[in-house]
């Protein structure tokens, strides 16, 4: 009997032996007079009891079988759910094992399993909250992941992501590299799949923003540096009119490090079941079943209804934007050095200003390269008999032979010259005067 029954049991003696009335006990207790009645009819037959409920301690006719927990626990013990957690674990039990129990339940059975144990909550310094923007597309949050995604099954993959700042919704993919190519496949998604955002907002990684290098003595004189040419992101990002902004901290960008944090526990599991090994498994893996997932449970709706992103035009040729570009000088004979190589511009594409102007050159994702001179693309040719750039030797020279021959050693045109027998100086001089 618990001190809440002894209190009720002093009450309704006293409203038994008249001391109160029954309604004066109601009010004490919170209950109703026909409940009162009820009770001191339940402890004339039944004595004290009667105020102790008739369940109390009995089994609940809710109650899960206990074969259903002893299976739950078993695959919950097994290697493949390793480092689950019970609302994570709770979800898969109902998706995978048809098991549908309650968080709170799972947590149960895997406290007295020894398989969960709570962690302590450490009250650390919170960062100052940022709103979230109003429209859809008005800022994307873009990052990289560098993390052992198989677990030791396949290849070291990155996870490059995209989430909107407004509604979290998320577009990411698994790469073998976090180059600047891999990066501008992720954004041709997102501009396929939605349009042009509005803004982006990345790290200061060197694939975003170019590294500033300034002398010692130009900043102790306080000189303003010099303005650097945009990386080919940057430079991609422009020719979009998508506006770039860098963060300062990790914290800035909480939405897409939150993203990986949550992705490096779900995922990670995730993937593990479904035994996938290779980046194309992680892939199809990533694609329909986490992305849809998060964006169906973890995505919100924006304050403001209002779709920000902006349509592609037909002069945004993606596969020209997004790759890597530099401007050549077109030689006297009609020939561009790129990357090494000579191409040749084909005659029928020649036409005035063209020698010596400067072209626009793009090695396409694909390895293609494509030479744009004003508005027009220039049909070219790989020279394959040209020599790479850097080893083509000079003409040799009259001079150059000489040192040449120089250079091969000491000329031996006086050997023994003078151990030679000769005329005599009387002879010489007799030779002398009959030649003359």
């Amino acid at each position: 009997m618990t001190q809440t029954d002894r209190d009720r049991l002093v009450a309704l003696r006293k409203a038994k032996k008249k001391v109160i009335t029954q309604r004066e006990a109601a009010e004490e207790l919170k209950l109703s007079v026909r409940q009162v009645k009820r009770l001191l009819y339940a402890m004339k037959k039944g004595g004290d009891q009667a105020v102790i409920h008739g369940l109390r301690g009995a089994r609940s006719n809710r109650r899960i079988e206990e074969k259903i927990r002893q299976k739950a626990v078993r695959i919950l013990s097994g290697e493949e759910y390793r480092g689950f957690g019970p609302t994570l674990a709770s979800e898969y039990l109902a998706s995978t094992d048809g098991i549908t129990v309650s968080r709170e339940t799972v947590r149960k059975w895997m406290t007295e399993a020894g398989l969960w144990k709570a962690g302590e909550q450490k009250v650390e310094r919170i960062h100052e909250w940022r709103p979230r923007r109003s429209r859809f597309g008005e800022l994307v949050q873009w990052d990289t992941s560098e993390h052992d995604w198989l677990e030791g099954r396949g290849e070291k993959m990155y996870l490059i992501a995209m989430i909107d700042d407004a509604s979290s919704r998320a577009m990411a993919r698994f790469v073998g590299s976090d180059s600047t190519a891999a990066n501008m496949g992720v954004l041709e998604l997102w501009l396929r799949c939605h349009g042009r955002m509005i803004g982006c907002y990345t790290d200061k990684a060197g694939i975003f923003q170019t590294a500033h290098k300034t002398k010692r003595e130009e900043q102790r004189q306080g000189k303003d540096r010099e303005p650097l040419p945009p990386t080919q992101i940057g430079r991609a990002l422009g020719e979009l009119n998508i506006t770039w902004t860098a963060a300062h901290s990790p914290q800035a960008k909480g939405r897409i490090e939150r993203f990986f944090e949550t992705a490096q526990d779900r995922l990670v599991k995730g993937m593990r079941l479904s035994g996938a090994k290779t980046m194309e498994e992680a892939n199809a893996y990533l694609e329909k079943h986490y992305l849809t997932w998060w964006n169906k449970t973890l995505a919100v709706t924006p304050r403001n209804e209002d779709d920000a992103h902006r349509a592609l035009e037909k002069h945004h040729d993606l596969a020209a934007i997004l790759s890597h570009v530099e401007s050549r000088q077109v030689k006297n004979d009609y020939t561009i050095q790129f990357d090494g190589k000579t191409y040749g511009i084909e005659r029928a594409d020649i036409g005035a200003g063209l020698r010596g102007a400067a072209v626009r050159v793009e090695r396409r994702r694909d390895g293609a390269v494509a030479i744009r001179f004003r508005d027009k693309y220039l049909r070219c040719q790989l020279c394959e008999g040209a020599k790479p750039v850097g080893s083509c030797s000079k003409p040799a020279t009259a001079g150059g032979s000489r040192k040449a021959a120089k250079a091969v050693g000491k000329s031996e045109w006086m050997k023994d010259f003078l151990q030679k027998p000769g005329p005599s100086l009387r002879q010489a001089i007799a030779i002398s005067n009959a030649t003359s």
